[in-house]
């Protein structure tokens, strides 16, 4: 089986034309993740493939350091951190050295302040953009989604994670089992830790309930990798169907971490976009709410970033409604929100006092999740049977003719160069929406790019996908639209005037036939599809001309 698995991404290997990757998954160090992947370095070798190793992590281990022995090391760089000479992988080398296939340990590294990235998969996603294959391990408990899974079935916080969706773009997922009284003994041998860590090892993280908990955890995750993959593959479309996922944020409520991790996972289960929505009232603008309030919120908003989600923040009075509204728009099946708090007796009157209440009561035909996140939250996430049905069934094309469902599912078939806006200095927002809607104009019906910008405008004052990280998805249903377009925004020095964590470099305008609100779900998933490839991102701010965005565009999509 496993000579299968090595021969399967050997032909990877030799058809591609990106980087592939590969991922050894296991659920505790000592099952032997690292070792697998130094023996398929050895296979390839002897099949003519030039291999390096890119960064190993022998911990001590005799038997991982032998068998390291005889495959070429990328010499590591050394990086002075608070007086400490520390060893990190050297990415530039790994670049200019170009190898076929990089083996490149422990893919949930966080590196030391002043690396080129501040994660190790980061690093992953450059060598992978330069056309070097890599092969890596990963412990399930790294998964951001799991944080709080782990934390209640085992007691640990894991402080290394990683966003799903690196897991979910890899090529490859093997996974390396070993029974937990066969990883226990190997621990008491002093195969794992050094013989003065053992005793504490097994009394503490190495139980036999712990390991069966993450083992169980990383079987269930390897299912639904596979699950998720065996749907791609028949064509099941996410964002065609009115089930997607949308999580409630607010700004004082407590551990919104549990309600994103939670979402994020449903979402997976059911192959769906997913919305993390804050509703700010006007006792909670920004120049109302304290430093610390703030720092919450935009907490939560970057970690539904990292989690894979689309962010939107509306400004309203009634927040219910607001919420409901959202959900209708955007083909919302599943409502999570956070358990309401006790107040006290001169709060319990007026708007907003039963948020909970009136979306269980007014949201007809959508499931509400109400947790309690003061509480342990269930260790996984399943969704009914006729839900997974429901989520699978049915090809539904968001108002696009049969002939031309398939190419409807690239973000390039809705755009031309003629509608792409480079610009070399900072613009404010309004400059740039104005400038793309002068593009798109014409191909309203009544030419008036003017009318459009204020559609455009208008939509951005009820609710903006939340700018940061560098990309923003604003968007407006026009009446009378014959099909969807999609314009885009590239700002050299940013878009000034907008707060985000990022410069806001890139923009991509969405305009969706009004009369086919399908249209709008698919769209903007596309669009944040291509926002998650780092290397487009990349390759986009740097191109010169409107035909060279289109066609990177168009490359990314036929490497995916």
């Amino acid at each position: 089986m496993a000579d299968d698995r090595a021969d399967a991404f050997l032909r990877l290997i030799r058809s591609a034309q990106r980087g592939r990757l590969k991922v050894y998954l296991g659920y505790s160090a000592g099952v032997g993740k690292t070792y697998r992947m130094l023996e398929e370095g050895h296979r390839l070798k002897a099949e003519g493939i030039d291999v390096v190793i890119g960064l190993l992590e022998t911990h001590g281990r005799a038997d991982i350091a032998k068998l390291a022995q005889g495959l070429e090391a990328v010499p590591r760089r050394t990086q002075e951190y608070h007086g400490i000479a520390v060893e990190e992988m050297d990415v530039d080398a790994v670049l200019a050295r170009k190898p076929q296939v990089s083996l490149i340990d422990e893919l949930a590294h966080t590196n030391i302040p002043g690396s080129r990235n501040a994660k190790r998969y980061e690093d992953v996603q450059d060598i992978l953009a330069a056309g070097i294959h890599v092969i890596s391990t990963l412990n399930v408990q790294h998964l951001e989604s799991l944080y709080n899974v782990v934390e209640s079935a085992v007691g640990v916080k894991v402080r290394e994670r990683i966003p799903d969706a690196i897991l979910a773009e890899a090529d490859e997922i093997v996974d390396v089992d070993l029974a937990t009284a066969d990883l226990r003994q190997r621990l008491e041998e002093g195969k794992i830790y050094p013989a003065e860590r053992v005793e504490a090892a097994l009394a503490n993280f190495f139980t036999p309930s712990n390991l069966e908990k993450l083992r169980e955890m990383t079987l269930r995750e390897l299912a639904s990798q596979i699950d998720l993959r065996r749907r791609e593959a028949q064509g099941a479309e996410a964002g065609a169907s009115s089930d997607q996922v949308m999580v409630c944020l607010s700004s004082h409520g407590p551990n919104s971490e549990r309600l994103l991790r939670y979402g994020s996972r449903l979402a997976g289960r059911l192959n769906r976009n997913w919305y993390a929505v804050y509703v700010q009232t006007p006792s909670e603008e920004a120049t109302v709410i304290d430093a610390a309030v703030q720092r919450h919120l935009s907490e939560s908003l970057t970690l539904a970033k990292a989690l894979g989600a689309m962010v939107f923040t509306y400004q309203g009075e009634d927040i219910a409604d607001t919420l409901l509204r959202f959900a209708r728009e955007y083909r919302v099946g599943h409502i999570i929100v956070g358990r309401a708090q006790p107040k006290p007796f001169w709060k319990r009157f007026g708007r907003n006092t039963n948020i909970v209440e009136i979306l269980i009561r007014n949201a007809r035909g959508i499931t509400v999740v109400v947790l309690d996140t003061g509480a342990e939250l269930p260790g996984s996430v399943r969704p009914r049977p006729e839900v997974a049905e429901e989520a699978t069934a049915g090809t539904a094309t968001a108002g696009f003719s049969d002939a031309e469902e398939a190419d409807s599912r690239r973000l390039s078939r809705w755009m031309s160069p003629r509608r792409i806006v480079i610009r070399e200095a900072a613009a404010d927002k309004e400059e740039v929406l104005r400038a793309l809607a002068s593009t798109i104009g014409p191909v309203t019906g009544d030419g008036d790019a003017e009318t459009l910008f204020q559609s455009i405008m208008k939509r951005e004052s009820e609710g903006s996908t939340f700018f940061n990280e560098g990309v923003a998805f604003p968007h407006v249903r026009v009446e009378g639209l014959a099909e969807p377009v999609v314009a885009l925004g590239l700002t050299k020095e940013g878009v000034i005037g907008v707060a985000a964590d990022k410069p806001i470099e890139i923009v991509f305008l969405l305009l969706s036939p009004a009369e086919v609100p399908e249209a709008q779900v698919r769209l903007l998933g596309l669009a944040s599809r291509a926002a998650q490839s780092r290397r487009l991102m990349q390759v986009l701010r740097s191109v010169r001309t409107p035909e060279e965005a289109v066609q990177a565009i168009r490359d990314w999509e036929s490497r995916e």
